[in-house]
């Protein structure tokens, strides 16, 4: 396909300009802070009040890595398990916050599941109809919670080996799992592990049995490595072969869920994944990649070969591609992903994510968008083909983490997925018409 010139994607379209117009990018965190406000009244202030916080201002510092996490008022590990489960303390029926209660204390957690809290017996019967079609995989969501520690801690994920299999035969998780040499050892391993003995001493919670705490770790392992396996789909997908050449991969839309506490080593799985390849570099881009340790410039050239090299900038993508890549500051890509852009949820985001999808679309960059749902994928897809984007396919992710979560301030609704579903991309719709146009004179 032709490439289009520098500046094509400020092009208008023919949607309305109003629709159309581009905006200062949202900020997704502070969108989240007022959907939870809506649901749960006075929710946001619990959750700065327990992170000794002052304001939105003070959060974003923290997600930035401004803000030391001895400023949060966390002293203990029983502390900080404690004020984690403060912040989902509200009545699961009438939405009360302890403080509206005559006894802050009288809330009371769901037995079965050990998630979700009612302020009495009344509300959690009225409720029990709803809650009951959810409470099982909730037990899950809870327990993953508090597991998902053992990430920051180093735990998780266990060593892993170079794959055995060739990419393309690894079908999903089940494979994966069946090539991790010593499996049950490494399992037990993290079961038996100091940092795991301290999560339970102090999460104010009895420790689960042997069995469901393995499957977690297992979830969690998946949770952890859905994205670079899902970068390296999207590799497969558009045949992209990264033992033919170096390559470069842009994370777009990247904020704190990529970023935060991310070592250089957490994509290192896609070297496994291509034996002999020639080296990646993955940028993450966007206005809230956090502070860190890959909080280094893009390379102009290629990547160490044979390795994963992290990078990132902090900004918008337009203004990355007009800053770093026109310039050859940056490499330009080979893939584009972007993990849970959320441009359906309204119309603020879409305005933000606006001038990116053009440039995608119009300098014909491959790119892959993941989503929580099939209902998202729905939305997501009204959009992308509003856009005159070519949408190459669509499906199921065999990656996607198996890990449940739930809707934070509203917990009684099926649990989503990271990564569920993908939705690939190529170029303007225009373009492929006029290859098939091409295709049938001959």
């Amino acid at each position: 396909m032709a490439q289009r010139g520098r500046g094509a994607a400020r092009k208008a379209s023919k949607k309305p300009a109003k629709e159309m117009a581009a905006a200062k990018a949202p900020d997704m965190d502070s969108l989240g802070f007022q959907a939870m406000d809506s649901n749960v009244p006075g929710l946001s202030h619990v959750i700065l009040q327990k992170l000794n916080m002052k304001s939105y201002e003070d959060y974003k510092s923290a997600m930035d890595g401004r803000k030391k996490g001895s400023d949060f008022g966390i002293r203990t590990y029983f502390d900080m398990f404690q004020k984690m489960e403060d912040t989902f303390k509200f009545c699961a029926e009438c939405k009360k916050l302890p403080d509206a209660l005559p006894d802050p204390k009288s809330l009371r957690r769901c037995k079965r599941c050990q998630n979700v809290y009612y302020c009495s017996v009344a509300c959690q019967r009225a409720n029990w109809p709803v809650h009951k079609k959810f409470c099982k995989k909730l037990k899950l969501v809870a327990l993953d919670r508090l597991v998902e520690w053992l990430i920051f801690t180093g735990d998780i994920p266990f060593p892993t080996e170079t794959w055995t299999k060739p990419a393309g035969d690894v079908a999903g998780w089940e494979d994966w799992f069946s090539m991790q040499e010593q499996l049950e050892e490494k399992l037990d391993a993290v079961l038996a592990g100091r940092y795991m003995s301290l999560l339970w001493a102090n999460a104010g919670k009895p420790r689960p049995e042997e069995g469901e705490l393995r499957e977690s770790v297992r979830r969690l392992v998946t949770d952890f490595h859905s994205r670079p396996l899902t970068i390296g789909l999207g590799l497969r997908l558009f045949g992209i072969d990264p033992l033919a050449k170096p390559l470069t991969i842009h994370v777009v839309g990247a904020s704190h869920v990529e970023t935060l506490n991310t070592r250089v080593t957490d994509y290192d799985e896609l070297a496994r994944m291509f034996p002999g390849q020639q080296g990646m570099e993955v940028v993450m881009v966007g206005v809230d990649v956090v502070d860190g340790p890959i909080m280094r410039p893009p390379l102009a050239t290629s990547g160490p070969p044979g390795r994963i090299y992290l990078s990132s900038y902090k900004g918008l993508y337009h203004d990355f591609w007009e800053d770093q890549v026109e310039t050859k500051l940056a490499a330009r890509p080979d893939l584009v992903v972007g993990f849970h852009p959320g441009f359906h949820a309204c119309h603020d985001l879409m305005e933000g994510w606006l001038p990116t999808l053009l440039l995608l679309r119009d300098y014909c960059l491959p790119t892959l968008f993941t989503v929580y749902s099939e209902q998202e994928l729905k939305s997501s897809l009204q959009i992308l083909v509003e856009l005159e984007m070519c949408v190459t396919g669509y499906a199921a992710n065999p990656f996607a983490s198996l890990r449940p979560e739930q809707v934070y301030s509203s917990p009684n609704k099926a649990p989503v997925y990271c990564s569920s579903h993908y939705i690939t991309l190529l170029g303007p719709a225009t373009s492929l018409r006029e290859l098939e146009g091409d295709s049938d004179d001959d």
